[in-house]
């Protein structure tokens, strides 16, 4: 796929407040500071579409971005971000939970885990619930140019096992740096098959 133009489109505390402009939905999420706007800006190749912060807690909205005309990508807030306050928390999580029960155009959630990291609980858990709730997601590993090949087979190897102790099969999964664009092509190959499916 090409991305010939990308558009913020709006800001949304609420399903109800998303653009009016109805479109195939992929939205991306994960936990604070996981590199999640440095690919949405490598996806787009559009430098600051998403506004990146060495501050995790950042995106603190539903961001919608149109892309081409024909979908959104959705930029989704951090979760577990343990330094906010319990209610600031509390709100997140809601409108996470919002966005992805809410959503009828959601096609597809993108969950991005650092690479150089085993899986924690609260991706554990997030994963799980996405599984019992039947909302489709794929798994992004992202700051892969951060460690050498074999040490990211390795780790990715590692998490997959780990899933594997209560998941029957594995979700797609791609590896990506937003330094070097590897795993582009791929990610966007994906959307593009999957919205010429729809």
């Amino acid at each position: 796929m090409i991305i010939k133009q990308a558009l913020f489109a709006g800001s949304s505390q609420h399903t109800d407040q998303k653009p009016k402009t109805v479109h195939p939905e992929f939205a991306f999420i994960g936990r604070s500071n996981v590199g999640k706007s440095s690919l949405i800006n490598c996806l787009c190749a559009k430098k600051g579409l998403a506004h990146t912060s060495a501050t995790p807690g950042k995106t603190q909205l539903v961001n919608h971005f149109l892309i081409n005309d024909a979908w959104y990508l959705v930029d989704l807030p951090g979760y577990g971000y343990a330094r906010m306050g319990k209610k600031g928390r509390e709100k997140l999580q809601a409108m996470i939970d919002g966005y992805i029960r809410g959503s009828q155009e959601l096609v597809l959630l993108f969950v991005l885990l650092d690479a150089r990291h085993d899986l924690q609980q609260i991706d554990r858990d997030f994963i799980t619930r996405l599984g019992q709730e039947g909302i489709p997601f794929a798994l992004i590993y992202t700051k892969c140019d951060k460690m050498g090949k074999q040490a990211l087979q390795t780790q990715v190897a590692r998490n997959a096992a780990s899933l594997l102790e209560t998941w029957e099969e594995l979700p797609p999964t791609f590896c990506s740096s937003a330094e070097t664009g590897a795993g582009r092509d791929e990610i966007l190959t994906y959307i593009e098959n999957i919205l010429n499916n729809l």
